[in-house]
């Protein structure tokens, strides 16, 4: 949930008062720190524990691989409100040895027993957010072993030994983790299982209170001694779906048992020398490229950061983009989806001939030329020069609140992104990939790895990269200036769940932009909002590309830290 004020020209000011990490001598001075610079390895993440944990794993011998998978098994213990392993995966690995970029989608399918026509019988216009309807299966532990067998060096016990032992013996919970925490625990102690291994005595961990989650270390034990069987067959998948269909729901042992992840094809578009990479759908990494591809046309640096003309564009290009993810992203093993037309050139100027360079659209329709959705982001670095660019999430905070007994985790909700519309692309289908939101991103140049990195937050995902490409390239700040500039959120597109844009959406801008600013785009027709929290959590690794040298950056909108050695 976010706090949403919408702005009036009597509390517009706020808008006008800079974003500052203080009276900085060098830099930005909206940058809340320096960059992290070392040589040998380099971890960012959300939790700074997790990121010690995956430095201790680099200095171990392990490589960027392995440094992932055991951040990320911590990270579902410490950020339950934002993944865990009842959730989905996605990666982008850069293999140093092979110089290529490699995708994983291992994201899960929608129960093989529930219907369309069930749905529609029973009266649904949409899918809940919550309890048992809206799970699917969680891809993230098979994630985890597929990553290992192709890339991984260490024994995965090893691997999953600092989660299972904080697991076991505690750690203290961070500032908007508890936040979160605290918000989910009315909305999610309805349903069994969830007040007895995610509450203490029916409340929250505050900041700093050791929580420990003992049932999660002897699931996690399970599978470090078992393997991904462990999870997906046996025990552990019969505990699942007995829970599920005993609330109600569809999801099967074999629903679990027949789960694979997808090793595919990262894909691309060149903005300006730099080829930035993205997942395909069912991931809306393509939206981004998209909207990179519009902004292409435009003289972002002319126009300065933060300006009218710079707002402007790159709202009604989010606006464009998000036309076609509402269209056509969805599982490709159920649609064709025109990825090589989307992602052209041509196509990217005939949507940009569409802007109003002075009046914002209230409805962008469907283009005669194509006629024929919280979660956690880590990214780690080693002296090889090997990088992974991670993702993963319960999708709405905790997930569905699914709580299956003795087991310590959240099954996701990730299915409330399925359209009920029997003619959408991204209509549910039994055994079907959901529309996913999580999106890893990853930037090259002249062939070689430039920066990892991603940005959580549900819609605001592809917008974010965008950000982040655009800061660095067009307006030239450094990784940690990037992440840290005031940031822009629009909300209202077209949906992927069938919903249609008629009004414009609303443009919520952080606090940092010139009065004068916002001021300029009301007067193009833009309607301005001010919010907290909507703006995501970005961390990214960039790798000098003559020494070898990584520099880190973690935003303070999160408790992250980057660190290196």
């Amino acid at each position: 949930m976010r706090i949403i004020l919408l702005l009036s020209a009597c509390c517009l000011i706020m808008t006008s008062l800079p974003v500052s990490g203080g009276d900085r001598v060098t830099g930005q001075a909206f940058a809340t720190r320096s960059e992290v610079i070392a040589r040998h390895g380099m971890a960012a993440t959300s939790q700074p524990l997790v990121t010690q944990i995956a430095l201790d794993v680099l200095k171990a011998g392990g490589n960027a691989v392995d440094a992932a998978i055991a951040a990320n098994a911590a990270q579902g213990l410490m950020e339950p409100v934002g993944n865990g392993i009842g959730g989905d995966l996605f990666a982008i690995v850069w293999d140093a040895e092979s110089q290529a970029l490699y995708g994983l989608n291992a994201s899960g399918r929608s129960p093989r027993s529930l219907s369309l026509q069930w749905f529609a019988d029973q009266g649904y216009e949409t899918i809940p957010s919550y309890g048992p309807l809206p799970v699917s299966v969680p891809g993230c532990v098979d994630g985890w072993f597929e990553l290992h067998a192709r890339f991984g060096s260490r024994p995965m016990a090893e691997l999953l030994d600092p989660a299972i032992r904080y697991a076991r013996e505690g750690f203290p919970v961070t500032e908007l983790i508890a936040y979160y925490w605290d918000r989910s625990v009315p909305r999610l102690s309805q349903f069994p299982g969830f007040t007895k291994q995610f509450t203490v005595d029916g409340r929250a961990p505050r900041k700093g209170e050791i929580w420990r989650n003992p049932f999660l270390a002897n699931t996690l034990a399970r599978i470090a001694g078992g393997g991904r069987d462990a999870f997906y067959e046996g025990a552990v998948a019969k505990t699942i779906a007995d829970y599920v269909q005993a609330q109600g729901g569809f999801l099967s042992e074999a629903d679990l048992a027949a789960h694979t992840s997808e090793w595919v094809e990262p894909v691309s578009t060149d903005y300006r020398g730099y080829r930035v990479w993205e997942l395909p759908p069912n991931t809306q990494g393509v939206a981004a490229l998209q909207m990179l591809n519009i902004l292409e046309g435009f003289d972002l640096a002319a126009a300065g950061f933060g300006s009218p003309d710079h707002l402007h564009w790159f709202t009604e290009a989010k606006k464009l983009a998000f036309e076609d993810r509402a269209r056509y992203y969805t599982d490709p093993d159920f649609a064709d989806i025109p990825l090589e037309r989307l992602l052209s050139k041509w196509y990217a100027a005939e949507q940009r001939a569409r802007i109003d360079k002075g009046k914002a659209a209230k409805a962008y329709p469907d283009p005669a030329s194509l006629q024929s959705g919280d979660t956690i982001y880590l990214t780690v670095a080693d002296e090889a020069g090997n990088m992974v660019s991670l993702i993963q999430s319960n999708y709405r905070g905790m997930g569905s609140g699914m709580t299956p007994p003795g087991l310590g985790f959240i099954l996701q909700n990730r299915g409330e992104l399925f359209a009920l519309d029997p003619t959408h692309a991204n209509r549910f289908e039994p055994g079907k990939r959901p529309f996913h939101t999580i999106i890893p991103a990853f930037i090259t140049h002249d062939g070689a790895p430039w920066v990892s990195f991603g940005l959580m937050g549900g819609a605001m995902q592809p917008q974010g990269h965008v950000q982040i490409v655009t800061n660095l390239i067009d307006f030239g700040m450094n990784l940690q200036e990037a992440g840290d500039a005031p940031r822009l959120y629009h909300e209202g597109s077209s949906s992927p769940t069938g919903p249609v844009m008629s009004d414009g959406g609303q443009l919520y801008l952080e606090s940092g932009f010139d009065y004068s600013t916002v001021r300029a785009l009301m007067g193009r027709g833009h309607r301005i909002g001010s919010a907290r929290g909507p703006y995501g959590g970005y961390q990214a690794i960039l790798r000098d590309p003559v020494s070898g040298v990584y520099f880190g950056a973690s935003e303070s909108r999160k408790d992250g830290q980057a660190a290196g050695y």
